[in-house]
């Protein structure tokens, strides 16, 4: 492979644009991704994450989503039994996708995140906090934590001002989903559920702005 070889080619959505109807950037595996960053044809300032092959472009964040994550981290830190590791807005890979998941709660030690990002075996909940970006997360999102397995995937709707838990993931298949959807209002609080084990809860009030 060489840089020669990934050039961004623009190409429109498909009419079931799972995204939020951007227009993609190119198709690209999950090495060609990679590639692309190694050679700083991506960067870190770019808005950019890998969804089903797609480059797309990350929604921008309002204040009561940043105030959402930074509740959330706090909150999981001090849930996350030994044995898990919190991470906040990092990478996750998958088959064809890298998504950047807002909150992550993972199996295993710090350092073995030193040399790769988490994968659905190591992945026990997810987190995408939505506004702007909610049917993406719902929708597109999902189908891509439920194809890899993920058992525990909340969106946090802030405008809404509810949590949505996601569980029972189908697998791989020809139409991926979690057959099972729980919505948390303000004035409940949310189980956090790792591996089966509640180590906690968070109370929906205290995550919204």
């Amino acid at each position: 492979m060489t840089t020669a070889t990934l050039t961004f080619q623009p190409t429109q959505a498909p009419a079931d644009d799972p995204f939020g109807g951007l227009a993609f950037l190119g198709m690209y595996t999950v090495a060609e991704y990679h590639e692309l960053i190694r050679t700083g044809t991506l960067t870190p300032d770019d808005p950019i994450e890998l969804l089903e092959g797609h480059l797309v472009v990350k929604m921008p964040r309002s204040p009561a989503h940043d105030f959402a994550i930074m509740v959330l981290t706090s909150r999981f830190v001090r849930l996350a039994p030994d044995g898990y590791v919190v991470r906040s807005q990092c990478a996750a890979t998958y088959q064809d996708s890298e998504p950047e998941p807002d909150l992550a709660i993972v199996r295993g030690e710090e350092k073995v995140y030193r040399t790769k990002h988490p994968g659905p075996a190591d992945t026990a909940l997810l987190v995408e906090v939505s506004a702007s970006s909610l049917t993406r997360d719902r929708v597109g999102k999902a189908r891509i934590y439920a194809r890899a397995g993920v058992p525990v995937y909340w969106v946090v709707n802030v405008d809404d001002k509810v949590i949505e838990v996601y569980t029972r993931p189908s697998g791989p298949g020809d139409a991926p989903a979690f057959a099972a959807r729980d919505e948390y209002p303000v004035g409940t609080s949310v189980p956090v559920v790792l591996d089966g084990v509640t180590v906690g809860t968070v109370a929906v009030a205290d995550v919204m702005a």
